[in-house]
């Protein structure tokens, strides 16, 4: 199988899937979340650089965002077992409720 050339930011994730970027964010702070070799490190200038995802990373995390809201409590229960900020919940739930 070739390697995936072409990789999306996450900020870029979210707008291509229609997702908030915050949510994004914290299923993809855990690389386990993502399948082996589908997430990567950018180096970008900034302090801490960021994530990336290959069109294989991109569907394992819409997968699992699906799979997810099928979890008893869905993802306001996923946020609150990553013990996300109050305020960031209520962000992602807000965009929850247009979905």
């Amino acid at each position: 199988m070739a390697r995936s050339r072409h990789v999306y930011t996450l900020k870029e994730v979210a707008a291509l899937i229609g997702e908030n970027l915050e949510l994004i964010e914290e299923v993809t702070a855990n690389s386990d979340n993502i399948i082996d070799g589908e997430m990567i490190h950018v180096s970008d200038g900034s302090e801490y650089g960021t994530r990336a995802l290959t069109q294989d990373g991109v569907e394992c995390l819409q997968d699992l965002l699906a799979d997810i809201r099928t979890w008893d409590g869905g993802i306001r229960a996923f946020l609150v077992g990553e013990q996300c900020d109050p305020g960031m919940i209520e962000r992602v739930m807000a965009d929850e409720k247009k979905r």
